[in-house]
């Protein structure tokens, strides 16, 4: 079930609320997913709906509800203010748009970005969710993943668990043309203070400017960047 709190009923409740982030789900769904019995399934739902921390969809099922994105809009997000404050400089070093990026399921979500002021781009906007199944930030992010974890990204991943083992081995990755037809990217690990990997920071571009071994180019510059956030943490 994750971190445990020793809290029952609050474990329970947050083991509800990840599992209905991750699909809507129906009373058989939701216990099936949760593996709680369902009577106690039913009754945490209704309570978190009553919180609107859940909602249901036109079909009858639970969603995330309304109050989650109030108390995340709310959240202070120290990754992404450090990121802030390092990723123009990249932007500027590089030309391209750059990107941070974290792991949540079997997606990555673009927290912060640094578009360039003019010219061709390969807009991520802040908040885009993408798979978790191609492009270099997520061959990052999947590289530095628990075992578990690991194993369940690759099955429909377009990396292979050798090519992950070589981004933990380089301490970055690249891609051409992987997520996005004429894409290229290169990304790079950010670390928390207790050395575990938390997001991935990205420069990506055309594959024309980029080429298509990108991290030859702008691998040492991405790495200096990532460094500067960690540091930052």
């Amino acid at each position: 079930m994750g971190n445990s709190s020793g809290i029952g009923v609050l474990d329970k409740s947050v083991l509800v609320l990840q599992t209905v982030a991750e699909q809507p789900c129906n009373l058989a769904e939701l216990t099936e997913g949760t593996g709680l019995p369902r009577a106690t399934a039913h009754r945490l739902a209704v309570g978190l709906e009553t919180h609107r921390l859940l909602t249901r969809d036109v079909n009858g099922r639970w969603i995330p509800g309304p109050m989650l994105s109030r108390l995340a809009a709310s959240a202070h997000d120290t990754a992404r203010d450090a990121a802030l404050a390092v990723l123009p400089a990249l932007q500027e070093v590089t030309g391209e748009s750059v990107q941070l990026y974290r792991r949540e399921g079997a997606e990555r979500v673009c927290v912060a970005a640094v578009e360039p002021p003019t010219g061709l781009r390969d807009t991520v906007p802040v908040g885009m969710r993408l798979p978790m199944t191609a492009g270099s930030a997520a061959r990052v992010l999947a590289a530095y993943s628990d075992p578990d974890t690991r194993t369940g990204l690759l099955a429909d991943a377009v990396f292979t668990e050798r090519s992950l083992a070589e981004v933990r081995k380089r301490g970055w990755a690249q891609s051409a043309g992987e997520r996005a037809d004429g894409v290229a990217s290169v990304s790079a690990p950010v670390h928390d203070p207790t050395g575990r990997v938390i997001a991935a920071v990205s420069v990506s571009g055309p594959i024309d400017r980029m080429g298509r071994r990108p991290g030859e180019r702008w691998a040492a510059d991405l790495l200096a960047a990532a460094q500067r956030i960690s540091a930052r943490l």
